[in-house]
């Protein structure tokens, strides 16, 4: 079993991936596989809108000059995802707002791809915001038609 994560703070090493660590440790215990994906510094491209996904149904975003298809692809070999944003203005980072947009719509393009996997969010917050910012990406694993701990 594996379970990547998220991390889509500004800061690599910040308090979200401290907080992210902390979820991996209790699964390592478990002797359950991790990888974490820092976005710091990717500078994620935005969903265009384009449908060339649902175009060419090939499980792969049309944008090929970012990491994009790399994380979708580690997504689709994944059990469990976890996404991590700090609160940036009440809501998520940006570079999440471009993977939840991205995969999401490769996602629903391949008839739901991300089905059935297990979607956890960890929000690092310092004061408000944590509620619509978890509320975002949980979006992302309902509307993928994915689980997490209690929904399945």
């Amino acid at each position: 079993m594996k379970v990547i994560a998220f991390n889509a703070s500004s800061r690599k090493d910040g308090n979200t991936a401290t907080l992210i660590n902390h979820v991996f440790d209790e699964l390592k215990k478990e002797g359950i596989e991790t990888e974490l994906f820092q976005l710091a510094g990717k500078n994620l491209i935005d969903c265009q809108a384009c449908m060339k996904c649902s175009e060419n149904r090939d499980k792969k975003c049309s944008i090929t000059n970012d990491e994009m298809n790399r994380y979708i692809e580690a997504m689709l070999s994944a059990d469990g995802i976890i996404l991590g944003s700090p609160v940036y203005f009440s809501t998520i980072s940006s570079n999440m707002s471009s993977l939840i947009d991205r995969a999401g719509f490769v996602s629903r393009s391949n008839d739901d791809m991300l089905k059935r996997k297990v979607g956890v969010s960890v929000v690092a917050v310092r004061r408000a915001g944590a509620l619509p910012t978890f509320h975002a990406m949980n979006n992302f694993f309902f509307i993928s038609q994915m689980g997490g701990p209690g929904f399945f």
